[in-house]
């Protein structure tokens, strides 16, 4: 941890230009907004029926530039299309004329999803497309045709994707895998549909897709984040957690938001634009939280979807105008600083067997984990779960990186898949074969006792050990089974755990996102240290806490801990000799014996700094 602090006194002068918000921060929210738009800047989404309902009269008009400037929003993106609702473009006009005189930047949008009428829906289970058919390409480009001189700037909505089975599509397919067909589908047809009517008019024009929360999925759906991210010139990301306790939109965790987006990013670099967050089935706290994990991922923007939502109200966005000056501090100082932690690899394109969306729940229990989409050469610690297996040059990267002193975390499931097998295999400790079959044990064992789990713990495979010490293990059907080992020489790790696979969504009917909730996050706090330990140690950070509490660190050594418990939470952080203040409350930490602790209320957040 100490390492990080020589950027302390390069970041003073920076730290000190944004600890303290202007008065008029209270005095007028707007103008404050829009003094810090550089930092961080507030926006929202209209979408087609809003600009119909909402926006059509000078009276409507009004009414939002009130809504629009007791939120600091001065920037909207104006929908053109969805289900089946064409916005005429003589009210395109009207508005996007309307609140570019008021000193707004106006984008145009639209969302990809049949009407009644327009174009053909899938044979499947959402409301998407069936992008093979003509009818649908052609009301598509028809609509990007006749609003092609309206805008200088084009969003393409996160419905860039089909689950089409219908004859047509079959026929068309092949025999390509479902996924191959349909990335190659839509990436061929995203310029002759969006991109090309709109340049022919305007040829400096700025295209913009948005992608969906789901990265684990894209690619099955027709996603293709590499070949797509080069045919645009901006891409933004949706960091809609939303409640992470209910099914409605998928047990999704917060530590979601950051993945998604700096996972992106690693692939698009400087084309990466802001994030996207909702509304739906989120509480005052689920929605603030989406807000601080997109800024701690680099988010410039916060995009608010949608307006009628700021119509409506919201108990969020009294948080947000409370959390706005914070926010935006810490926003500036990402931008030259980053989260930096442990490397999770995930190529584009990747399966993820039964490490669907791994990297969330490992981010929930303390772990600073940040993925990426190329090999991390240079990591001190780096974590490859079965979608790193998709790289058919993995071996010769981790004798490498073992070279350099590194050391690799891997999943029961990515030795699964790898290739090579036999060697990782025997460089981990553990016996071949690694075959995937998941468990659910209902105890733990625990100073040889068995502990029962209040949701069954899941594990990915009947792990054998050969040369290897199991640091972790539960019970399944009275057998002991491995949950983590490390080899002789504590440079790999094997961490036997399961989310969720193909099979798990299958089994509850979900398609995108997570299906059910984990006994991952109901482990009592000494396996949570004891994982977390074997991630952590190599980066000096010690942190003694229960599950459902990350820890983010930055460049410059500031240290982002939030507690997304619906309970106080008592937490410990070693210190190595520093002293800390925690900047939201400008409170100086109580330390003993060179550790913090840590009172944190349901929900709360901490932002570390040391005191100079």
């Amino acid at each position: 941890m100490r390492s990080r602090f020589i950027f302390s006194a390069i970041a003073f002068l920076l730290i000190l230009s944004v600890c303290n918000p202007p008065s008029s921060q209270t005095d007028d929210f707007n103008s404050y907004v829009e003094s810090r738009n550089k930092d961080l800047r507030l926006s929202t989404y209209v979408t087609a029926h809003a600009v119909e309902e909402l926006l059509s009269t000078e009276e409507g008009r009004r009414e939002a530039l009130s809504i629009l400037n007791a939120n600091g929003i001065n920037k909207l993106y104006i929908e053109v299309y969805r289900g089946g609702l064409v916005v005429s473009p003589d009210l395109l006009v009207d508005v996007t004329s309307y609140f570019t005189q008021n000193g707004f930047e106006i984008i145009g949008g639209i969302a990809t999803v049949p009407g009644p009428e327009f174009g053909i829906r899938q044979q499947a289970r959402y409301g998407w497309f069936n992008w093979q058919n003509e009818k649908t390409q052609n009301d598509l480009r028809k609509v990007m045709e006749d609003i092609a001189p309206i805008f200088d700037a084009f969003i393409v909505d996160d419905f860039l994707c089909t689950a089409d089975t219908s004859i047509e599509s079959k026929t068309a397919k092949g025999n390509r895998s479902w996924s191959e067909y349909r990335r190659d589908l839509l990436t061929e047809l995203q310029p002759r549909l969006f991109i090309d009517p709109l340049k022919k008019v305007n040829p400096d024009i700025h295209m913009i897709i948005k992608y969906p929360q789901w990265y684990d999925r894209f690619h099955l759906f027709g996603y293709d984040v590499v070949r797509e991210t080069a045919l645009y010139d901006q891409v933004w990301v949706g960091t809609e957690t939303r409640n992470m306790n209910t099914p409605r939109f998928g047990y999704v965790q917060p530590y979601e938001g950051f993945v998604n987006y700096r996972w992106l990013a690693s692939i698009s670099g400087g084309k990466i634009g802001g994030s996207w967050f909702d509304h739906i089935e989120c509480d005052r706290n689920d929605f603030i939280e989406q807000a601080w994990q997109s800024v701690l991922a680099g988010s410039p923007e916060l995009c608010l979807f949608n307006y009628y939502n700021l119509v409506n109200g919201h108990e969020g966005h009294h948080l947000l105008r409370m959390n706005y000056h914070h926010l935006a501090d810490l926003a500036k100082i990402v931008r030259n600083f980053p989260v930096e932690g442990v490397s999770a690899y995930k190529p584009p394109n990747s399966d993820a067997g039964g490490d669907l969306y791994i990297m969330d729940f490992i981010g929930m229990i303390g772990i600073p984990l940040v993925p990426v989409s190329q090999y991390p050469e240079e990591a001190r610690v780096i974590f490859l779960p079965t979608q790193a297996a998709s790289d058919v040059e993995i071996m010769t990267k981790i004798k490498n990186s073992l070279h350099k002193g590194s050391r690799i975390i891997l999943t029961s499931g990515f030795l699964a898949s790898a290739r090579d097998g036999t060697e990782l295999s025997g460089l981990a400790g553990v016996e071949l074969p690694v075959i995937s079959k998941s468990h659910e044990a209902r105890d733990i064992i625990i100073e040889n006792q068995a502990v029962k789990m209040e949701l069954p713990l899941e594990i990915e495979t009947s792990l054998n050990v050969k040369n290897a010490t199991v640091m972790l293990e539960a019970l399944v059907e009275g057998d002991r089974i491995p949950y983590l080992t490390a080899n002789k020489e504590e440079n790999i790790f094997v961490l036997n755990a399961h989310t969720f696979s193909q099979v798990d969504f299958d089994a509850v009917g979900e398609v995108l996102l997570c299906p059910k909730p984990l006994g991952f996050l109901k482990v009592p706090k000494d396996w949570a240290n004891t994982i977390r330990k074997v991630f952590n140690a190599p980066l000096d950070i010690h942190l003694d806490a229960p599950v459902k509490v990350s820890l983010q660190t930055l460049v410059n050594g500031d240290i982002l801990i939030h507690n997304y418990n619906d309970d106080k939470t008592e937490a410990k952080l070693s210190t190595n000799g520093l002293n800390y203040v925690d900047v939201i409350t400008n409170k100086d930490l109580s330390v003993k014996n060179d550790t913090a602790f840590l009172n944190m209320p349901a929900r709360s957040r901490m932002w570390l700094r040391t005191r100079y």
